[in-house]
């Protein structure tokens, strides 16, 4: 049974107040990051680390990102509600429920399937309508393109073609690109066939993997 006690939601305010003093100032995404309990989205073993500003292992290699690289990389994605967001790499399906949080349309990919399972599992206890699918995140989710924005959750080499494709003329990506060192870099759509690129400096996150994992 998932609780949230007085304590999980005092030590949340906590959290919240240190990412205002870190310069996370947008008050939709401060308002979601305190609703969202983000302990629900971590092992039990691992719940009194829940509220400390850094990334946790959630299994598969794979980790729950800092709450301030969540917060930054949603504010660099200019959310409004009933947005369309592709997400790649649903991973503990927390950045997801930020989003959906926010109120705009999610659709997230994880190629791990234990990840997705449990992810997709997780949704349905906490009834958040989160479109989920396990697959590529390489090859993105044409079914639904395209995109107002889309989100990418781990660190690519190089932006994907097939997902820049699936991007709204007008939209924005926000991707950690590089292989040693990834940059935080955001996309817009400007045309059919063009794309302007900012760079927002280093960060650090698990490498972006093609193919699926059916372990």
């Amino acid at each position: 049974m998932l609780t949230d006690s007085h304590q999980d939601k005092g030590l949340r305010r906590q959290l919240v107040e240190g990412l205002k003093q870190k310069g996370i100032d947008n008050p939709d995404i401060l308002s979601a990051m305190l609703q969202v309990p983000r302990h629900f989205f971590i092992s039990d073993t691992l719940h009194h680390k829940a509220y400390e500003d850094t990334a946790i292992p959630i299994g598969c290699h794979q980790t729950i990102s800092q709450p301030f690289t969540v917060a930054k990389q949603t504010s660099l994605l200019e959310v409004q509600a009933n947005m369309k967001v592709l997400e790649i790499g649903t991973g503990s399906g927390y950045q997801a429920a930020i989003l959906k949080q926010m109120k705009v349309n999610v659709y997230s990919i994880e190629r791990q399937r234990d990840l997705y399972e449990h992810a997709k599992k997780l949704f349905a206890q906490l009834s958040l309508s989160i479109a989920t699918k396990f697959g590529d995140g390489y090859l993105g989710w044409q079914e639904f393109a395209p995109y107002e924005r889309i989100l990418i959750t781990c660190g690519a080499p190089s932006i994907p073609q097939a997902l820049l494709l699936q991007l709204k003329i007008g939209g924005i990506l926000v991707a950690p690109i590089g292989t040693d060192q990834q940059i935080m870099t955001k996309v817009v759509r400007q045309s059919e066939n063009n794309y302007q690129i900012t760079e927002y400096g280093p960060c650090s996150f698990v490498p972006m993997l093609e193919n699926v994992n059916h372990l």
